[in-house]
């Protein structure tokens, strides 16, 4: 992948930009492996690869600028901006929307944040696409001060840009480093973009995580779905489900499910793809994935955890131990602290993994693998 700010040294975010491609990979699977040197492994599966670029369906940029001219990117080092609006990660679609976005901020009036000076209003602008061509566009504000403006302006803004399906402003008061905060005011009707990954229909509201390159979400999710399938279990767990993924993959008419997660945004798009989806036996909570299940004196057939960076960590690895489910399907975006949880789980034999390069040019990717209870179920 051919990038001109990486070449001049302005934004080093793809630390991997200059390694082949096959080179990536082969760094990756070797470092997944030495982390599990420890644990016996019964099958490495070839890794999943992604498209090089325009694969990322998100861009977080940092507003700076003036008002008239206003620069989307980040900042570098040096306190300067960068326009990242001709990043080679983002799909060619993106560059007409922050096109028509720059004359917007004006007609709002929406002064550019400065960091130094903490003056002006708008912090950042976030883009979701989904592969059904529909976007979702936040705004993230300073305050509420120039909601009505901002609201008066809209009009123009959807008439220019009718991709735009989900718009809401996001409130961070806060001096400081941080992405979003916690209030989300609607600004359009619809506050869930639809998407769909192999015929299983998904949700993306405001504050819902997702994953950012969704061709290789999409073979993630059908991979975990296909080795589901192969197992003699009609009972499971999805914990910190997000809006459902895994488990709506997963699930059949017969499968009692129940899935977990803490953000009430992705649970309510869970719910609303369940509901899609006619699945009567699938369930989804908004609670703390560790409390659900510690506080439960029996667990289902299958245990599906897709934590975040920290891992299950050792109390939830502690009473899967205990409790001893025949099978534990383990998503990591950390393959060090899934390395660490494995170790924990001593009573469980390692049948599968996969490597899945969710993020190219860097040293970061995701890990599917498949635990079965020792002397239990094959």
């Amino acid at each position: 992948m051919y990038c001109a700010l990486y070449n001049a040294g302005r934004c080093r975010s793809c630390q991997w930009l200059e390694k082949p491609y096959p080179q990536q990979l082969s760094e990756k699977q070797s470092l997944l492996e030495q982390l599990l040197s420890q644990t016996a492994v019964a099958e490495y599966l070839p890794p999943v690869t992604s498209p090089l670029q325009g694969f990322r369906n998100k861009a977080k940029m940092v507003v700076s600028g003036s008002v008239e001219r206003p620069i989307f990117g980040m900042m570098a080092r040096d306190g300067e901006p960068v326009d990242l609006c001709d990043c080679p990660l983002y799909p060619a679609s993106f560059a007409p929307v922050f096109d028509v976005l720059k004359p917007f901020i004006a007609r709002a009036g929406l002064t550019p944040y400065n960091v130094a000076r903490q003056r002006g209003e708008l912090k950042f602008l976030l883009l979701t696409e989904s592969s059904q061509g529909g976007m979702m566009l936040r705004f993230v504000l300073r305050s509420t001060r120039k909601l009505e403006q901002l609201r008066a302006a809209l009009p123009w803004l959807q008439q220019q840009l009718p991709q735009l399906k989900v718009i809401s402003a996001n409130i961070q008061p806060v001096h400081m480093a941080i992405l979003e905060g916690e209030e989300e005011i609607a600004l359009t009707p619809d506050q869930a973009l639809a998407e769909c990954f192999n015929q299983v229909p998904l949700y993306i509201r405001p504050q819902s995580f997702f994953q950012t390159n969704p061709q290789v979400a999409a073979d993630l999710y059908a991979t975990a779905r296909d080795w589901v399938a192969e197992l003699p279990v009609t009972s499971m767990w999805d914990l910190f489900c997000g809006v459902g993924g895994f488990g709506l993959h997963c699930a059949t008419p017969e499968m009692q499910l129940t899935g977990i997660e803490i953000n009430a945004e992705a649970i309510a798009c869970a719910q609303q793809s369940a509901e899609q989806l006619g699945l009567d036996k699938v369930s989804f909570a908004a609670l703390d994935s560790t409390r659900f299940a510690t506080s439960h004196e029996q667990v289902p057939q299958l245990v599906l955890v897709n934590p975040p960076r920290r891992g299950i960590g050792a109390e939830l690895s502690a009473y899967l131990s205990e409790m001893a489910p025949d099978y534990i399907l383990y998503s990591s975006c950390n393959p060090t602290t899934m390395a660490q949880d494995i170790a924990r789980l001593e009573d469980y034999a390692v049948s599968r993994v996969q490597l899945f390069d969710m993020f190219p040019h860097t040293a970061h990717f995701e890990v599917l693998t498949l635990l079965i209870k020792k002397g239990g179920a094959t």
